[in-house]
């Protein structure tokens, strides 16, 4: 068996009631949840009890989603499996990151929330929104938004599927040059343009946050975002950039690849990051763990396979 990779969940995977039923069955799940709850109060019941709409919301989102990745992890681990690196999209880098020793969960969670925090007011500042665009070349894709000023091709997910991000009404007439270079763009349910220059003030503010934390070595390689490789030096200065510029995911997982992993694990609810993954390698394992029964099959997977 080759390597073990950990992928965390990012924004737009959140679900009503998402971790309830691990956390219920595993204490080193409920453990996650517990000390989350206690740097954040209510975390545990806006993951467990909160509607869509509440969930939504970015200052809400990001560190609900955190605590589910990290909770998956610990449940994971608790059954002996553990990762040769990790990665996580977008906000799950910082679940990655404290997975990986980088910083505790606690102040991960704190990180997180602050950078939820600030995200939401960037996004509050103008009417903006994502899509995704499949069936197109990433050129494509890039020189159809150069034709617009407000426009930002952000997220290299997988062939045939690259995410923009922008203003509302530039996405609107951006679907109709996707379809007629016989693509489609799908408006996506986010709150606003991340990892565009929309978010610039919630990156700088996000680095002034950053600058007062203690941020360790990681243990275990954790990939970038925005360089596609393992973090080297200061990670402060990546988790900053992250924000603003695009994420290669794309070309990060084919690098793990080429370091060894057959296997990936997506950690967190929903199942984004599995789908890409497929779409990348068909030559990897991929499995994920988002409830009881999916942890379950996981394990029994992997240790089959081992």
């Amino acid at each position: 068996m080759g390597k073990i990779a950990f992928v965390f969940a990012g924004q737009g995977a959140q679900t009503p009631g998402m971790g309830k039923d691990v956390c219920e069955a595993v204490p080193a799940a409920a453990d996650i949840f517990a000390r989350i709850d206690a740097v954040r109060p209510g975390t545990s019941r806006q993951c467990f009890e909160a509607d869509a709409a509440e969930l939504m919301e970015t200052k809400n989102t990001q560190p609900c989603v955190y605590t589910v990745d990290l909770a998956m992890a610990a449940a994971l681990e608790d059954q002996g499996i553990k990762a040769d690196m990790t990665a996580g999209y977008s906000l799950g880098e910082l679940a990655a990151l404290a997975y990986a020793g980088a910083f505790s969960a606690e102040e991960g969670a704190q990180l997180v929330s602050e950078r939820g925090r600030l995200m939401q007011i960037a996004s509050e500042a103008h009417e903006t929104g994502m899509a995704a665009v499949l069936k197109l070349p990433d050129e494509t894709v890039e020189e159809i938004c150069s034709k617009y000023p407000d426009l930002y091709p952000v997220n290299y997910n997988s062939d045939g599927q690259v995410s923009v991000a922008g203003d509302k009404e530039q996405l609107l007439q951006l679907r109709e040059d996707v379809k007629a270079a016989k693509g489609l763009a799908k408006i996506l349910d986010v709150s606003g343009a991340f990892h565009s220059p929309y978010m610039n003030d919630a990156a700088k503010e996000f680095g002034e946050v950053l600058a007062r934390a203690e941020i360790k070595d990681a243990e275990i390689p954790v990939y970038s975002n925005r360089t596609a490789c393992p973090y080297e030096g200061d990670a402060r200065v990546l988790l900053q950039e992250q924000i603003i510029n695009p994420v290669y995911w794309k070309k990060l997982v084919r690098n793990m690849i080429d370091e060894g992993v057959d296997t990936f694990i997506e950690l967190g609810p929903g199942k984004a990051l599995t789908s890409m993954i497929t779409r990348i390698s068909k030559d990897v394992k991929m499995y994920h763990v988002n409830d009881m029964e999916s942890l379950q099959k996981t394990v029994e997977g992997v240790k089959t396979n081992a």
